[in-house]
């Protein structure tokens, strides 16, 4: 059957239009003027027989129809940019590109990379480190390994694990004066902070029942391995959470003095991808090979299997 499909052009310029909500901001987008962009919306509302946008002296507003068409062609739009990176990819199959967050990748992920690279030698991965979620449709990335929820469309999540928080310190902390015996004697302590994650504090110290702490009254910093390694030199009290310290736990340098207050994180952590890329071979080498390790390792295996039973 004859696929019945408005002009091109047309569509391009709604879904601007539609996304940026101005014709002025989507002929910039364009590289077009503005009356070319208004003569390519109308000609689409001509040959759909609907109105798609009411004009406002000084803006425009979806109506009704164009709120529901706009998703089907934006999504459409999405697939041809994705199928056309794929292609145009000068990297191909031999590159995978990684993202996740800066701790992650120095306290857990990158002392085993050795092992996917023994395992897929004509493989090279390129890691790339942020604190931010990764945005696949303006960032050349393969996949990321996150903290957080499986709630944004056409991506594909894997689930790792179930993390838990917990404070940490130097054991000196918990001799002198203002040692740390119960949750409350945090008023007396320096709380080392990580912006990017600050609700952290907060959730922590609600479920302990502590009222009198400021999470944001101490030192703050822009990731966990920062405020660890701050924790280390006895400076304050930082968060943490697997698979972050096993290392200075297993080395006597970091201790959780509340065994019993180790709470549910916000979010899980998931492996994410566009759902696009789901038959990818290098996806699935890199997906099959985390998760073994993840298996191997007894404190996230632990936490997998709490949140599967």
């Amino acid at each position: 059957m004859t696929r019945k499909l408005p002009p091109l052009n047309a569509l391009r310029s709604f879904e601007a239009a539609a996304r940026l909500g101005s014709f002025k901001e989507a002929a910039g987008e364009l590289n077009v003027s503005q009356s070319a962009v208004s003569h390519q919306i109308k000609l689409l509302e001509e040959v759909l027989g609907v109105d798609l946008f009411l004009r406002r002296p000084r803006s425009v507003e979806l109506t009704a129809a164009g709120k529901s068409y706009h998703p089907t062609i934006s999504q459409a739009f999405d697939h041809v940019a994705e199928g056309t990176r794929m292609l145009l990819r000068s990297q191909g199959d031999d590159v995978l590109t990684v993202q996740t967050y800066s701790t992650f990748a120095v306290r857990w992920l990158v002392p085993r990379l050795e092992t996917f690279h023994r395992e897929n030698p004509t493989l090279q991965v390129r890691l790339i480190t942020s604190q931010w979620d990764v945005d696949f449709a303006q960032q050349d990335v393969d996949l990321a390994v996150m903290i957080g929820n499986s709630n944004r469309e056409n991506l594909h999540y894997d689930y790792l694990f179930s993390p838990k928080l917990f404070p940490v310190c130097s054991p000196a902390l918990l001799t002198g004066g203002d040692k740390l015996s119960a949750p409350r004697d945090l008023a007396n302590h320096t709380i080392l902070q990580v912006y990017p994650s600050e609700n952290d504090w907060s959730l922590w110290l609600e479920r302990a029942g502590v009222q009198d702490v400021n999470p944001n009254s101490g030192l703050s910093f822009d990731s966990y391995d920062h405020a660890l390694k701050t924790a280390l030199r006895g400076i304050g009290v930082a968060l943490a959470m697997h698979p972050y310290v096993s290392e200075d736990f297993a080395a006597g340098l970091l201790i959780n003095p509340f065994p019993d207050h180790e709470y549910a994180a916000p979010g899980d952590w998931y492996l994410v991808y566009p759902e696009t890329r789901l038959r990818q071979r290098k996806i699935k080498k890199f997906r099959d090979w985390l998760r073994r390790e993840i298996e191997s390792d007894p404190d996230l295996r632990q936490l997998r299997s709490q949140a599967i039973n």
